[in-house]
């Protein structure tokens, strides 16, 4: 069966790559807006549901979608604040300066569609950053070297925003940039698909 990633960040598509499986991706065009009284968690699974279905109307196969929001709290309360991508050099000093200190929490969606069964398998996944506290020099320090504009949480992990955390908490670091592999290795499975031997 095809494999289909419904998804256009280039961080999802190089962790997909890490279990050596083909696989082609497919950009979903769907409204992401949070709905009221929506937690970030509720807001994740559909978002990860309605991306696979939408991928579903023009793709066959087995369909993978994911979302991920960073949060100012735990990712289940309504009123959790979402770090969002700042854009901005400015935006950016300020979400670090909220996140000094503080707990982030990665709230995390994954949806495996087979479109054959209209079988659906979706989780959703935390993954916990503590923050060292930071002073305004480190601060714009980190974003003049790294510049992750384009990230939630105005850091990247992968790289030098690990010298920002004091610890990390979680089942999964994949889950962290975007994909949780653990869970979808098990779902794979499910569908009849092994890693090991495909």
């Amino acid at each position: 069966m095809s494999l289909i990633l419904a998804s256009s960040s280039p961080f999802r598509k190089e962790l997909l790559t890490k279990l050596g499986l083909e696989f082609s991706t497919v950009a979903p065009d769907i409204d992401e807006s949070r709905k009221d009284g929506e937690t970030p968690e509720q807001l994740v699974y559909r978002l990860a549901e309605e991306k696979s279905v939408e991928v579903a109307k023009t793709q066959s196969g087995l369909i993978i979608a994911s979302d991920q929001v960073a949060t100012l709290g735990s990712g289940t309360q309504v009123d959790d604040e979402i770090l969002t991508k700042p854009q901005s050099h400015e935006n950016a000093i300020k979400q670090l300066q909220q996140s000094s200190g503080n707990t982030v929490t990665f709230v995390t969606s994954l949806t495996l569609l087979n479109t054959n069964t209209n079988n659906s398998q979706t989780i959703v996944e935390t993954f916990k950053v503590i923050f060292k506290v930071l002073n305004d020099k480190q601060i714009d320090r980190y974003l003049k070297k790294e510049q992750p504009y384009n990230c939630a949480g105005s850091f990247k992990s992968e790289a030098l925003g690990i010298s920002l955390f004091e610890r990390l908490e979680g089942n999964d670091p994949n889950t962290l940039i975007g994909l949780p592999l653990i869970q979808l290795v098990k779902m794979l499975e499910n569908e009849g698909v092994d890693i090991l031997t495909n």
